[in-house]
């Protein structure tokens, strides 16, 4: 089976991603957007583009039968998640299936079994694969999560069954901090996952987060590319991502690898997935969950193994065996990535909304920023931060350091405030550089950030000044901004590449 048209469920750099992938292998693409998209990049890339409702994603991304029609509409064959929003739904996977599209991710029933975490605890202990200990199945009431976490013991984790990215997550460290903590808890998860449901797990202290990527084909072979480490966070989202990672071995990565392998293949799952792992400073490891779906770090996996693994998405749904064996993988230098979010790390992480008045991306040797924004787009404020992800690659971990400072140092976001002066902080501090990371890593980081808030301030001042003063000074002016906007006065809802 020949994939010949994609629509992309999903936005931003991630979209972006998927339409290079597909124009690489001649493959059409469908863009969808909220009206809050209209002017995005990821609208503007793909062969067509159709408005799909609301800002509010729970109007427009995570409307299933308003995705499923316009892919019918547009003559779509096939349809890739990307991820976050639907990626980890199986309801979605089994709608594409109903209304005869691809589905560019893993069978439902598979994503069932391992995308709900705790469906995939419970196969992990039958496997005899090491757990944190936790609860098997989702918390009911209240009085339950009270019960369950005095037997685990304090503090605790609370996770969204479904999804990722630090979605619906909330350490509790206090019993009177539970009742809360598990209603703000559901809330994020059901709006991030359409699934208010979380679980119970006991919180270890300054653990490495180390995932294995692997990828299974239809034909029954499953492979893993190593490994990432992710301990680099805040507010359980990842920030800084590499690999290999610091503290991994080749020994280490053969039983990572092995039980991810095995946790996939037991599980029927088919096209690229993650397998998460949480591992302590004498190298033990344990299983946290799997994300059935592409992860935002998945370039630096590229980077290193030289796999391009949306390709390798786009053969297995079309129903192609992996070319590779496991023996075939090899892992060469090092790469390190940094997101690039629109938010304040110097007042609490707040997102930083707004037009981009100016944008300088950095290039060089082995730099990669995978981007869904440009000078003059506005990011909305309805949707994650990410605006882009900075790669580089280095024979050893010191030359992607130092690679990545530079890179770093080049990059230019004016009108919004970014990460990049905190992701430069973190690259250059002793512990990251001697890698001694664990995932409260900005904790102790975070401090010395903090030191620098009122010279970071009155930089953006000055710079908020200036672009107003530009702003005036070019008033009426028409830009390529200005000329997208008229769509909205125009009444257009799509549009089709000549």
């Amino acid at each position: 089976m020949k994939i010949k048209k994609l629509l992309v469920a999903n936005r931003g750099e991630i979209a972006v991603r998927v339409v290079r992938a597909c124009r690489e292998m001649g493959i059409a693409t469908v863009a969808v957007y909220s009206e809050a998209d209209r002017e995005a990049r990821h609208v503007q890339m793909a062969d067509e583009a159709y408005a799909i409702g609301a800002a509010p994603a729970t109007e427009s991304y995570l409307v299933v039968e308003r995705l499923v029609e316009t892919a019918r509409r547009a003559g779509a064959d096939a349809v890739h998640p990307g991820y976050g929003f639907l990626s980890e739904n199986p309801a979605f996977a089994e709608a594409c299936a109903r209304a005869g599209l691809t589905f560019v991710g893993p069978p439902a029933a598979a994503m069932r079994r391992m995308g709900s975490k705790t469906a995939a605890r419970t196969l992990a202990r039958e496997l005899g694969v090491p757990m944190v200990p936790g609860t098997l199945d989702a918390i009911g009431s209240d009085a339950e999560a009270a019960r369950a976490a005095r037997e685990i013991g304090y503090p605790v984790m609370l996770k969204a069954a479904m999804g990722g990215g630090g979605k619906g997550m909330r350490l509790v460290r206090r019993a009177e901090d539970l009742p809360e903590a598990l209603r703000a808890a559901r809330a994020e998860a059901a709006a991030a996952f359409g699934d208010a449901a979380v679980y119970l797990e006991r919180a270890v202290a300054e653990p490495r987060h180390i995932e294995i990527q692997i990828l299974a084909d239809a034909h029954g072979k499953v492979i893993h590319l190593g490994e990432r480490e992710c301990s680099i966070q805040r507010r359980h989202q990842k920030l800084v991502e590499e690999c290999p990672s610091p503290l991994v071995d080749s020994a280490l990565r053969e039983r990572m690898g092995e039980a991810a392998c095995r946790l996939a293949r037991t599980s029927g799952y088919v096209n690229a997935g993650t397998v998460e792992f949480l591992v302590d400073a004498d190298r033990n490891f344990y299983f946290l969950e799997m994300n059935t779906r592409l992860q935002v770090e998945h370039p630096v996996t590229e980077m290193v193994t030289g796999i391009d693994l949306v390709r390798e998405q786009l053969r297995i749904a079309a129903g192609e065996p992996l070319a590779l064996a496991q023996a075939d993988v090899a892992w060469r230098g090092w790469a390190i990535e940094c997101r690039v979010n629109a938010e304040d790390a110097f007042a609490g992480w707040l997102p930083s909304p707004g037009t981009i008045t100016a944008l300088h991306a950095p290039s060089g040797p082995w730099v990669r920023d995978d981007s869904g924004v440009y000078a003059g787009y506005t990011v909305p404020r309805y949707y994650d931060t990410l605006l882009s992800k900075l790669i580089v690659w280095g024979a050893d971990r010191e030359a992607a350091c130092e690679r990545m400072l530079r890179a770093l140092g080049e990059y230019r976001v004016v009108g919004v405030r970014t990460t990049i002066p905190a992701l430069a902080r973190i690259i250059a501090h002793p512990d990251f550089r001697a890698g001694r990371l664990s995932t409260a890593f900005l904790e102790r980081v975070l401090p010395e950030l903090r030191a620098n808030d009122g010279r970071h301030a009155s930089i953006a001042v000055i710079a908020a000044a200036l672009a107003a003063h530009d702003r005036a000074r070019h008033d009426g002016a028409p830009t390529d901004s200005t000329a997208l906007s008229a769509w909205r006065t125009a009444g257009i809802t799509g549009w089709r590449r000549p």
